[in-house]
Protein backbone atom coordinates (compact mmCIF):
# COMPACT_ATOMS: atom_id res chain seq x y z
CA UNK A 1 0.00 0.00 0.00
CA UNK A 2 1.22 4.00 -0.54
CA UNK A 3 0.31 6.35 1.68
CA UNK A 4 0.98 10.00 -0.23
CA UNK A 5 -0.19 13.33 0.06
CA UNK A 6 -3.45 13.57 -2.48
CA UNK A 7 -3.05 15.49 -4.92
CA UNK A 8 -5.86 16.94 -7.86
CA UNK A 9 -5.62 13.67 -9.74
CA UNK A 10 -7.16 11.67 -6.80
CA UNK A 11 -10.34 13.42 -7.20
CA UNK A 12 -12.13 10.55 -9.05
CA UNK A 13 -11.58 8.77 -5.00
CA UNK A 14 -14.02 11.86 -3.52
CA UNK A 15 -17.14 10.25 -3.62
CA UNK A 16 -15.88 6.89 -2.52
CA UNK A 17 -14.46 8.41 0.53
CA UNK A 18 -17.49 10.51 1.58
CA UNK A 19 -20.00 7.33 1.12
CA UNK A 20 -17.68 4.81 3.53
CA UNK A 21 -17.53 8.09 5.91
CA UNK A 22 -20.84 8.10 6.29
CA UNK A 23 -22.04 4.29 6.36
CA UNK A 24 -18.80 3.82 8.90
CA UNK A 25 -20.12 6.27 11.21
CA UNK A 26 -23.97 4.70 10.75
CA UNK A 27 -22.07 1.31 11.77
CA UNK A 28 -20.27 2.84 14.67
CA UNK A 29 -23.30 4.85 15.93
CA UNK A 30 -21.17 8.12 16.08
CA UNK A 31 -20.64 10.86 13.94
CA UNK A 32 -18.13 11.73 11.28
CA UNK A 33 -18.60 15.90 10.24
CA UNK A 34 -20.35 15.39 6.43
CA UNK A 35 -18.37 16.45 3.88
CA UNK A 36 -19.35 16.49 0.17
CA UNK A 37 -17.26 14.83 -2.45
CA UNK A 38 -16.54 18.99 -3.22
CA UNK A 39 -15.01 19.49 -0.13
CA UNK A 40 -12.45 16.66 -0.27
CA UNK A 41 -11.69 17.71 -3.63
CA UNK A 42 -10.85 20.92 -2.50
CA UNK A 43 -8.70 19.90 0.05
CA UNK A 44 -6.91 17.73 -2.78
CA UNK A 45 -6.37 21.27 -4.69
CA UNK A 46 -4.95 22.49 -1.80
CA UNK A 47 -2.41 19.88 -0.70
CA UNK A 48 -4.04 19.48 2.49
CA UNK A 49 -4.49 15.92 2.69
CA UNK A 50 -3.58 12.27 3.04
CA UNK A 51 -4.80 9.19 0.62
CA UNK A 52 -3.74 5.38 0.88
CA UNK A 53 -4.25 3.37 -2.31
CA UNK A 54 -2.94 -0.21 -3.52
CA UNK A 55 0.09 -0.30 -6.40
CA UNK A 56 -2.92 -0.68 -8.99
CA UNK A 57 -5.11 2.27 -7.93
CA UNK A 58 -7.57 0.80 -5.45
CA UNK A 59 -8.67 3.29 -2.77
CA UNK A 60 -7.49 2.35 1.12
CA UNK A 61 -7.90 5.39 3.03
CA UNK A 62 -8.05 9.52 3.29
CA UNK A 63 -7.42 11.70 6.24
CA UNK A 64 -7.43 15.98 5.89
CA UNK A 65 -6.31 18.94 7.43
CA UNK A 66 -8.94 21.53 8.65
CA UNK A 67 -7.66 24.79 10.74
CA UNK A 68 -9.25 27.13 12.99
CA UNK A 69 -8.95 30.40 14.86
CA UNK A 70 -6.54 32.11 12.35
CA UNK A 71 -4.41 28.78 11.90
CA UNK A 72 -3.88 28.56 15.75
CA UNK A 73 -5.49 25.53 15.86
CA UNK A 74 -5.45 22.41 13.36
CA UNK A 75 -7.64 19.05 13.38
CA UNK A 76 -6.80 15.82 11.49
CA UNK A 77 -10.17 15.37 10.31
CA UNK A 78 -12.14 11.92 8.32
CA UNK A 79 -9.81 9.74 9.11
CA UNK A 80 -11.13 6.97 7.17
CA UNK A 81 -9.96 3.19 6.28
CA UNK A 82 -12.10 1.13 4.04
CA UNK A 83 -12.99 -1.78 5.28
CA UNK A 84 -10.95 -4.94 3.62
CA UNK A 85 -8.11 -2.75 4.55
CA UNK A 86 -9.03 -2.31 8.52
CA UNK A 87 -6.71 -3.52 10.96
CA UNK A 88 -3.35 -3.68 8.68
CA UNK A 89 -1.49 -0.47 10.09
CA UNK A 90 -2.49 1.91 7.42
CA UNK A 91 -4.53 3.96 9.59
CA UNK A 92 -1.12 4.45 11.72
CA UNK A 93 0.36 4.93 8.85
CA UNK A 94 -1.90 7.49 7.43
CA UNK A 95 -2.12 9.51 10.98
CA UNK A 96 1.48 9.90 11.26
CA UNK A 97 2.17 11.09 7.34
CA UNK A 98 -0.79 13.78 8.12
CA UNK A 99 0.50 14.74 11.39
CA UNK A 100 3.90 15.15 9.76
CA UNK A 101 2.14 17.62 7.02
CA UNK A 102 0.44 19.24 9.86
CA UNK A 103 3.75 20.43 11.51
CA UNK A 104 5.23 21.32 8.10
CA UNK A 105 2.56 23.94 7.32
CA UNK A 106 1.00 25.01 10.87
CA UNK A 107 4.42 24.42 12.76
CA UNK A 108 3.01 27.01 15.56
CA UNK A 109 -0.53 25.12 15.94
CA UNK A 110 -1.94 23.03 18.10
CA UNK A 111 -2.95 20.32 16.70
CA UNK A 112 -6.31 18.42 18.30
CA UNK A 113 -8.87 15.52 17.52
CA UNK A 114 -11.90 14.25 19.12
CA UNK A 115 -12.68 10.43 19.01
CA UNK A 116 -14.68 7.47 20.80
CA UNK A 117 -11.40 5.17 19.11
CA UNK A 118 -9.08 3.74 21.42
CA UNK A 119 -6.96 2.55 18.56
CA UNK A 120 -7.13 6.83 17.30
CA UNK A 121 -6.20 7.11 20.98
CA UNK A 122 -3.23 5.26 21.10
CA UNK A 123 -2.18 6.48 17.81
CA UNK A 124 -2.30 9.98 18.53
CA UNK A 125 -0.77 9.14 21.96
CA UNK A 126 2.09 7.63 20.40
CA UNK A 127 2.55 10.86 17.88
CA UNK A 128 2.69 13.09 21.42
CA UNK A 129 -0.59 14.05 21.93
CA UNK A 130 -2.45 14.09 25.08
CA UNK A 131 -5.71 13.81 26.74
CA UNK A 132 -7.28 17.38 27.56
CA UNK A 133 -10.67 18.74 28.92
CA UNK A 134 -12.83 20.20 25.90
CA UNK A 135 -11.91 23.69 26.89
CA UNK A 136 -8.66 23.59 25.40
CA UNK A 137 -9.85 22.80 22.26
CA UNK A 138 -10.81 25.43 19.65
CA UNK A 139 -13.65 27.69 20.16
CA UNK A 140 -14.24 28.29 16.46
CA UNK A 141 -18.59 27.69 16.10
CA UNK A 142 -17.76 26.29 12.71
CA UNK A 143 -15.87 23.44 13.92
CA UNK A 144 -18.35 22.29 16.42
CA UNK A 145 -21.19 22.56 14.05
CA UNK A 146 -19.51 19.40 12.47
CA UNK A 147 -20.71 17.85 15.44
CA UNK A 148 -24.22 17.99 14.45
CA UNK A 149 -24.23 15.32 12.20
CA UNK A 150 -23.13 12.95 15.27
CA UNK A 151 -25.86 10.88 17.63
CA UNK A 152 -24.73 11.91 20.19
CA UNK A 153 -25.11 15.76 19.72
CA UNK A 154 -27.46 16.19 22.01
CA UNK A 155 -25.20 14.99 25.16
CA UNK A 156 -22.60 17.64 23.91
CA UNK A 157 -24.91 20.56 24.37
CA UNK A 158 -26.58 19.31 27.36
CA UNK A 159 -22.63 19.44 28.79
CA UNK A 160 -22.67 23.36 27.16
CA UNK A 161 -19.91 21.73 24.69
CA UNK A 162 -17.75 21.07 27.97
CA UNK A 163 -18.15 17.29 27.94
CA UNK A 164 -19.28 14.25 25.57
CA UNK A 165 -18.67 10.30 24.20
CA UNK A 166 -15.38 11.71 22.60
CA UNK A 167 -12.22 11.89 24.57
CA UNK A 168 -10.18 15.24 23.39
CA UNK A 169 -6.51 14.99 22.62
CA UNK A 170 -4.07 17.98 21.89
CA UNK A 171 -0.43 18.42 20.73
CA UNK A 172 0.69 21.38 21.89
CA UNK A 173 4.23 22.62 20.09
CA UNK A 174 5.49 25.10 22.74
CA UNK A 175 4.41 22.36 25.35
CA UNK A 176 6.56 19.70 23.37
CA UNK A 177 9.51 21.54 22.97
CA UNK A 178 9.90 22.90 27.07
CA UNK A 179 9.51 19.03 27.75
CA UNK A 180 12.36 18.19 25.13
CA UNK A 181 14.41 20.76 27.27
CA UNK A 182 13.35 19.18 30.69
CA UNK A 183 14.49 16.10 29.30
CA UNK A 184 17.68 17.30 28.11
CA UNK A 185 18.28 18.68 31.45
CA UNK A 186 17.31 15.73 33.48
CA UNK A 187 19.78 14.26 35.42
CA UNK A 188 20.31 11.17 37.30
CA UNK A 189 20.62 11.63 41.02
CA UNK A 190 23.52 9.28 43.03
CA UNK A 191 20.40 8.16 44.55
CA UNK A 192 19.18 6.85 41.51
CA UNK A 193 16.33 9.53 40.87
CA UNK A 194 15.42 11.54 38.31
CA UNK A 195 15.01 15.28 38.37
CA UNK A 196 13.01 17.38 36.37
CA UNK A 197 10.51 15.13 35.11
CA UNK A 198 7.31 15.91 33.80
CA UNK A 199 4.19 13.99 34.44
CA UNK A 200 1.71 16.24 33.45
CA UNK A 201 -1.72 14.38 31.70
CA UNK A 202 0.61 11.69 30.67
CA UNK A 203 -0.88 8.25 30.22
CA UNK A 204 1.47 5.94 28.11
CA UNK A 205 1.54 2.34 29.38
CA UNK A 206 -1.39 3.07 31.11
CA UNK A 207 -3.69 2.26 27.87
CA UNK A 208 -5.48 -0.70 29.74
CA UNK A 209 -6.55 1.84 32.66
CA UNK A 210 -7.03 4.89 30.01
CA UNK A 211 -9.70 2.64 28.29
CA UNK A 212 -11.51 1.74 31.47
CA UNK A 213 -11.65 5.78 32.20
CA UNK A 214 -13.16 6.39 28.78
CA UNK A 215 -15.91 3.64 29.23
CA UNK A 216 -16.42 4.71 32.97
CA UNK A 217 -16.81 8.38 31.31
CA UNK A 218 -19.34 7.43 28.31
CA UNK A 219 -21.55 5.45 30.82
CA UNK A 220 -21.94 8.22 32.91
CA UNK A 221 -22.53 10.72 30.67
CA UNK A 222 -25.47 8.18 28.99
CA UNK A 223 -26.78 7.60 32.19
CA UNK A 224 -27.37 11.34 33.05
CA UNK A 225 -28.55 12.17 29.67
CA UNK A 226 -31.28 9.30 29.85
CA UNK A 227 -32.22 10.31 33.10
CA UNK A 228 -32.65 14.58 32.20
CA UNK A 229 -34.21 13.05 29.45
CA UNK A 230 -36.95 11.66 30.96
CA UNK A 231 -35.95 8.03 31.14
CA UNK A 232 -35.23 5.59 33.97
CA UNK A 233 -32.57 5.52 36.20
CA UNK A 234 -31.40 1.87 37.41
CA UNK A 235 -29.90 1.27 40.31
CA UNK A 236 -26.48 2.82 40.65
CA UNK A 237 -24.76 -0.61 41.40
CA UNK A 238 -23.30 -0.49 38.02
CA UNK A 239 -21.83 2.47 38.71
CA UNK A 240 -20.38 1.22 41.66
CA UNK A 241 -18.79 -1.98 40.02
CA UNK A 242 -17.51 0.14 37.34
CA UNK A 243 -15.78 2.47 39.82
CA UNK A 244 -14.36 -0.79 41.28
CA UNK A 245 -12.61 -1.77 38.34
CA UNK A 246 -11.48 1.62 37.64
CA UNK A 247 -9.78 2.03 41.05
CA UNK A 248 -8.76 -1.81 40.85
CA UNK A 249 -6.87 -0.87 37.61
Amino acid sequence: MIVRLATPADKHYAETITTEMEESAKARGTGIAKRSPAYIEQKMDEGKAVIATTQDGTWVGFCYIEAWEHDKYVANSGLIVSPQFRKTGVATEIKRKIFALSREKYPHAKIFGLTTGLAVMKINSDLGYEPVTYSELTTDEEFWKGCRSCVNYEILMSKDRKNCMCTAMLFDPVEVAEKQKQLAQTVVTPEGKLEQQNERRQFKGNLKLFERWVRFKQFVLLRSFRKKDGGSDSSSEPRKSLLSMLFFW
